[in-house]
């Protein structure tokens, strides 16, 4: 599941796994974490575009 964090926040997984991984958070406070952690830079990202990146 952690592996997959990256791309869950990122909207990056299928239908599929987006419901797994959803449901694996909600049951698991360290997955939850981690999640929150990774969630925030991928927030953070938004905020570039693809000029800022260069």
């Amino acid at each position: 599941m952690r592996s997959q964090l990256g791309a869950y926040a990122l909207g990056g997984l299928t239908p599929e796994e987006d419901r797994r991984i959803a449901g694996h958070l909600d049951g698991c406070p360290r997955c939850a974490a981690d999640y929150a952690e990774v969630a925030d830079g991928a927030a953070l990202l938004a905020l570039f575009d693809e000029e800022d990146l260069w």
